[in-house]
């Protein structure tokens, strides 16, 4: 048995294809055989080895809230069920009312399929994503398990031509007190099960891992460092030789040459090459244009690795962002990955929805609170969107349960695989650490594990900014130690929403212009954005009053048009793009203390811009319109 991190990524194919189970049928509904591209084998996510083919036909899933399942062999797959495509959440509909409590508690379920090998030989199978735990069976033995959502895993097995192979998976997602207290704290609804694509490839005599690209403006041409490491598989005594090609379109490949490396068996090497390319046509949100990037390593017939690369980069002078040397401001909207009646469970047509939304806003920028799916930040890639990236651990705002030093190395590692999954998108701008800490953090593990985290951060990659989300009612007073290796400030900012939600626009913009001066104050030489405003907009409520439709619109308009005054402000993201769910217990939050006659879908977080089906709201259009109206 071996378990493979996220490290050990793609690889070479070397001829003859796979064959994933029976493709017909399946389903959930409607949707049933949808695939957006990904049918028939082809991976949702392009980036990586170019021999992986999705797992994508019919899988069985059967619950098991009664925790019966491993006594009676079903690791085996002797079980039933109901056949589905994925990723596939099994709770993904029931999110309000006694149903959604139940739901929202976790529970267990057995996903099953069958696929044959054209090859006697090893092969990985990786998973892009389980929740939140996972113990995953091949041929009726055990062949790993892995903990914790959005990471991907790889799991090595040798496998035999000329048969039918099964694999069984048990995704266990009971508990999310219990898993907040072990630091993976959801910031919304508890989906569970498979919710992102399964693959499968050949595994190589030399493997290709976790690639990194970085970008240094010159003029009118691009420095470019593209690095990865080599991993021995075979176990050869010989130098291994990495080559790579860059390519614009149809116009002649850029050959990348690293130097040969010994690789001692089983273990990995990186290697470094760096090339210029002249006349460079760099990526920026309004010329996202691409490169397409394939590594090799030895003698291999196909690829390593394959992926589309941007060409830019990201700095800051001072208090100012920096995109190809110069100063750009973002704007946009947050988003979840949370699409109805899917959860998090994402089809490829729910990420091209999302990147249209963000499109139809104006928006040259996005946040998310965890690592997003690679298919999504593809499309964010190609729709010139900037990420602001939480890759580390997610907590309510002031609190931190990662204490200990336990939990602060997994918070540590959790980062390191995040973006060594993600490094090579050039949508994504800055890695953020945490989500609104208060003051300067919880001593017992979150203040130490943001500082040795930034410094990592910025020996391992450069290329991007290293960010921090404040809370906006508890900020920092004074630049203290946490903030020593940070480059940029996220200020949460809800002024006229759990904070003085009767205040006059006039009143409203004095407040914000105060706070962000305070803060200002604090931090005089970091970028600064305003990552998370907004306020709650329902059907439910009146549409003029705090909770409203207009009310919402009408804050928002505010905002921006105070924001767009104000010098030195980099950017802002409204919270949050769509309505999500979240915990049943979650009706407004403390919104309920200062309005009390509010009345808003309990179990819904409704400050999206659009609903949770993608209809806009009012607010939309109030975006879009404010968006226009702000300096390009």
């Amino acid at each position: 048995m071996k378990l493979v991190p996220q490290l050990a990524l793609p690889v070479v194919l070397g001829g003859a294809g796979l064959a994933a189970g029976a493709r017909a049928g399946g389903g959930d509904g409607a949707d049933g055989g949808e695939r957006g591209g990904g049918h028939g084998g082809e991976p949702a996510v392009r980036t990586g080895d170019p021999a992986r083919v999705a797992l994508d036909g019919r899988w069985w899933v059967r619950d098991d809230p009664k925790i019966i399942g491993t006594g009676h062999d079903w690791e085996k797959g002797g079980f039933g069920g109901n056949p589905q495509r994925i990723p596939f959440v099994p709770n993904a509909r029931a999110i309000t009312g006694k149903r959604g409590v139940r739901s929202h508690e976790g529970s267990v379920a057995w996903y099953r399929t069958t696929f044959r090998v054209p090859d006697d030989g090893t092969y990985a199978l990786r998973f892009e994503s389980v929740n939140h735990k996972a113990q995953v069976w091949i041929d009726g033995r055990p062949a790993g398990e892995h903990v914790g959502t959005y990471l991907p895993f790889e799991i090595d097995r040798e496998l035999a031509a000329g048969r039918e192979h099964t694999l069984v998976v048990r995704a266990d997602w009971r508990g999310p007190e219990a898993m907040k207290a072990e630091g993976w704290h959801r910031a919304w609804f508890n989906f569970g099960g498979i919710n992102r694509e399964v693959t499968i490839r050949p595994v190589p005599d030399a493997d290709v891992v976790a690639p990194t690209v970085r970008t240094r403006v010159q003029g009118e041409d691009a420095r470019v460092e593209v690095s990865a490491a080599v991993r021995n598989v075979a176990g050869t005594s010989d130098p291994i030789e990495l080559s790579g090609t860059l390519r614009r379109g149809d116009n002649d490949p850029i050959e990348v040459e690293f130097p040969p490396v010994t690789v001692p068996a089983g273990r990995s090497e990186r290697v470094t090459a760096t090339v210029t390319v002249e006349d460079a046509d760099l990526w920026s949100p309004g010329s996202p244009t691409l490169y397409d990037l394939e590594l090799r390593a030895t003698d291999a017939g196909l690829p390593g690795w394959r992926g589309r690369v941007g060409l830019r980069e990201i700095g800051r002078r001072g208090p100012t962002l920096l995109l190809n040397g110069r100063p750009i401001e973002l704007r946009g909207a947050s988003l979840h990955e949370d699409a109805w009646p899917r959860g998090d469970g994402l089809h490829p047509k729910d990420m091209d929805a999302i990147a249209a939304s963000l499109e139809a806003l104006g928006a040259n920028a996005t946040r998310a609170q965890h690592a997003l799916n690679p298919a999504l930040l593809e499309r964010l890639d190609a729709a010139g969107i900037l990420v602001w990236m939480g890759v580390g651990p997610v907590d309510a705002p002031g609190a931190w349960t990662s204490r200990g030093p336990r939990l602060e190395a997994q918070a540590r590692e959790r980062v390191r695989e995040s973006v060594a999954q993600m490094q090579t998108h050039p949508s994504i701008f800055a890695w953020n650490l945490a989500n609104e800490v208060a003051g300067q953090g919880h001593p017992a593990g979150q203040a130490p594990y943001i500082d040795a985290a930034a410094r990592e951060l910025h020996d391992r990659d450069p290329s991007r900014l290293v960010g921090l989300d404040v809370w906006g009612s508890h900020p920092p007073r004074e630049d203290g130690p946490m903030y020593r290796h940070v480059d940029a400030i996220g200020w949460t900012n809800y002024l006229g929403w759990y904070e003085d939600p009767y205040a006059t626009p006039s009143q409203l913009e004095t407040l914000i212009r105060t706070k962000l001066g305070e803060l200002r104050a604090v931090f005089p030489d970091r970028v600064l954005l305003v990552t998370e405003f907004g306020a709650e907009g329902s059907a439910r409520t009146a549409a003029d009053q705090p909770g409203g439709l207009e009310f919402q619109a009408n804050l928002l308009r505010t905002h921006i048009r105070t924001y767009g005054s104000v010098p030195d402000l980099a950017g802002i993201l409204v919270w949050n793009l769509r309505d999500f769910a979240v915990a049943p217990s979650f009706n407004g939050g403390s919104i309920t203390e200062v309005v009390p006659d509010i009345s808003l879908v309990p179990g819904l977080n409704e400050k999206g811009l659009y609903t949770p089906t993608g209809r806009p709201k009012p607010a939309a259009r109030a975006v879009r319109e404010e968006f226009a109206r702000l300096e390009p």
